[in-house]
């Protein structure tokens, strides 16, 4: 099995049969397959396994791969591990680790191949044949001054299709611009997406080159913002192992359980607070779950199209005002369509037009309060530096669910009572 495969295999299996098939794992891909893991599974694992299978298993693995694995290592086998690699591939993984994890810099690997812009096209391929194999993935050589500087790209296509008699510097790509490693890992996966790259050069702030990302890395961060959003809407982790045992799953769940019945208090107050109007008219209380409902499904609409806006980097603030009334007006458009729907349903079933009027009114209030705070929310929480798929869904359900049962009893209260 490739060691993707393997990776998920354990990832599917639950603690005791995890351990079991790690046992058959062979040792010469124990390190590939870990670096596939989540990191909770990986973390198990870790901690099951001796020292000297900890540096057997990081031996061989990418600079790249060998700086993910490293962090979760004890320092002794931390140690051992780099007095087993050469003083370049030390001075490589230092690199590396310079960079946060979620950064182009954590994303690149060092090992790439570069060339002069003067020599000739034939002077490079006799280089490649003495060197005998190229790093994997390897879909362009990088042009460098002598001073290790980022001048362009040389397609391998193109190397080996135009005369070898060309120097390299006519035959390079000067537009194929790098990637600083300050950079944030979602900002390379859109670069990647809207330049259609395979590989791409990683460029220091002086203009020397550090090293490459390639499109295999860049799929992985993909399928990470894909997960996220699910996972944080639901108060989990990206990495949680859904085979963990019972008390560590409960007590990682138990602060948004908690946060949420906080919520869902405050909008029982709300319809403690009409009470009395309630028991005079108890249509309203069926009608209350149709406007938490409808106010429920339009913020949750807006607020996810604004997430997703938010990830791309298609919402500023430049396009955030008129953003905000495209929402408010499509927002005032359905409620006053699914209100008068409502409402002759409501008409319909009780035979009164003034609760069917409430109701109207009650949607139209709801839905145009949730398309404000669909916006409105995301936004904030951003400029706050929270996580708005972490904690916009609660703030939101809060929000439709107050003011719609505030607006739906509140006008009971006045004109049915």
């Amino acid at each position: 099995m490739h060691p993707a495969e393997t990776a998920l295999l354990l990832e599917s299996l639950p603690p005791a049969q995890r351990a079991l098939v790690w046992e058959l794992v062979g040792r010469e891909v124990q390190g590939d397959v870990l670096v596939e893991l989540s990191e909770e599974v990986r973390s198990e694992l870790l901690a099951d396994m001796p020292p000297h299978e900890l540096v057997a298993a990081a031996e061989g693995l990418a600079v790249d791969d060998l700086a993910d694995l490293l962090a979760e290592l004890p320092e002794a086998v931390t140690r051992q591990v780099l007095r087993t690699m050469d003083q370049q591939d030390r001075d490589r993984l230092s690199t590396v680790l310079a960079f946060p994890e979620d950064s182009a810099g954590g994303l690149m690997n060092t090992d790439t191949v570069t060339v002069r812009p003067d020599v000739p096209v034939e002077v490079v391929l006799r280089y490649l044949r003495m060197r005998g194999e190229l790093p994997e993935r390897t879909d362009c050589l990088f042009v460098v001054d002598r001073n290790d500087r980022y001048l362009g790209a040389l397609p391998v296509t193109r190397l080996l299709t135009v005369d070898p008699d060309r120097i390299v510097s006519s035959e390079m790509d000067p537009e194929v611009a790098p990637i600083l490693p300050a950079t944030a890992a979602a900002e390379v996966a859109r670069l990647f997406e809207t330049r259609d790259l395979l590989s791409a050069a990683v460029v220091a702030e002086d203009g020397r080159l550090l090293g490459r990302i390639t499109v295999d890395d860049v799929v992985d961060v993909v399928r990470e913002q894909a997960e996220h959003p699910a996972f944080a809407a639901a108060g989990l982790e990206d990495e949680d192992d859904v085979f963990a045992g019972v008390r560590r799953s409960a007590r990682r769940r138990a602060l948004w359980l908690g946060i949420n019945l906080l919520t869902a208090l405050l909008a029982s107050w709300v319809v403690g607070l009409f009470e009395a109007t309630i028991e005079k008219v108890v249509a309203l209380a069926v009608l209350m779950p149709v406007v938490a409902s409808m106010g429920g499904i339009a913020g949750t609409q807006t607020v996810t199209l604004i997430i997703r806006g938010i990830a791309l980097g298609q919402v500023q603030p430049s396009n955030a005002r008129w953003l905000f009334f495209k929402e408010l007006s499509v927002g005032a458009l359905n409620g006053l369509v699914w209100a008068a729907a409502v409402a002759v349903a409501t008409w319909l079933w009780f035979g009164t037009w003034d609760v069917a009027a409430v109701i109207f009114a009650a949607i139209v209030i709801n839905l145009v309060a949730a398309s404000i705070a669909g916006v409105l929310i995301p936004l904030t929480l951003k400029r706050l530096r929270i996580d708005p798929a972490l904690a916009g869904g609660v703030i939101l359900t809060t929000v439709t669910d107050v003011v719609g049962f505030a607006a739906l009893l509140g006008l009971g209260a006045l004109f049915l009572t």
